[in-house]
């Protein structure tokens, strides 16, 4: 059963070849690049993925587009931060030719954070929708937090697969905290497009809340000082995401 690896990306050239050599054994490699200036396109097409250059439509946009353009209809998405160790590979072609189209697959995600691999703190296993046939579902058009949707309206079928993907999350904390001002902008603006109302009791709690959640009952402490950098990280997003959605309502005013 042929399956395309799908990726979409922006100036990933530190992660690009790391992630299409675990791919090797797929019939066929797909990046979607939404602008480059980097050199991640010549390091992809060298390593024989099929690269297609496009605006940034947002995740769940980008990734409908990107698959789109796949040959095959079993669709293995990735991130370019993302890596098939030997052990999912082997699940996955032990499993090819009994997959079904109704079933939608996730897979467990094990990330990679200030030298070490993070086992607790809310980001293990960290189950992943990677795996699905496009004739039945697809991404939806969600700006961020994108879904696979059956296509039909179907009632959704969700297996799991035993073996986790290798995910090399953030280069370092700047890294990290540039990416919680990008995504909280994101959520801010998603929130606000569904109308929801700004709190300052949620603004005032809600950080306070993740930073217990991620710590203390999701056993963040496990980890050591990353554990805490990422319970901290987590607060902070939170912050900035309702400081936006404060932002925004007062713009509209």
């Amino acid at each position: 059963m042929p399956i395309s690896a799908v990726i979409i990306c922006k100036n990933e050239e530190s992660n690009i070849e790391r992630c299409l050599k675990s791919l090797d054994w797929v019939d066929e490699i797909v990046v979607y690049d939404s602008g480059s200036t980097d050199n991640t396109i010549n390091i992809a097409q060298k390593l024989g993925a099929k690269v297609h250059q496009g605006p940034w439509l947002g995740f769940g946009p980008s990734k409908h587009e990107a698959t789109k353009r796949a040959t095959h209809d079993w669709i293995l998405s990735l991130d370019s931060d993302e890596e098939v160790p030997l052990h999912l590979k082997q699940e996955i072609l032990s499993k090819l030719a009994t997959l079904d189209a109704d079933y939608i697959y996730k897979i467990p995600r094990l990330s990679f954070y200030l030298g070490r691999w993070i086992k607790h703190g809310g980001w293990y296993p960290d189950f992943q929708i990677r795996l699905f046939n496009r004739k039945t579902h697809q991404w939806n058009q969600a700006v961020i937090h994108e879904k696979v949707e059956p296509l039909k309206g179907d009632t959704e079928h969700i297996a799991e697969l035993d073996n986790y993907l290798h995910h090399y999350v953030f280069k370092n904390i700047e890294h990290q905290v540039q990416t919680n001002n990008r995504y909280s902008t994101l959520q801010a603006e998603a929130m606000f497009k569904n109308g929801k109302s700004f709190s300052y009791f949620h603004l005032f709690t809600k950080p306070y809340v993740k930073f217990i959640e991620c710590y203390i009952f999701k056993l963040g402490f496990l980890d050591g000082w990353a554990g805490y950098a990422i319970a901290r990280n987590a607060a902070y997003s939170a912050l900035l995401k309702w400081l936006k959605l404060k932002e925004i309502y007062d713009q509209k005013k």
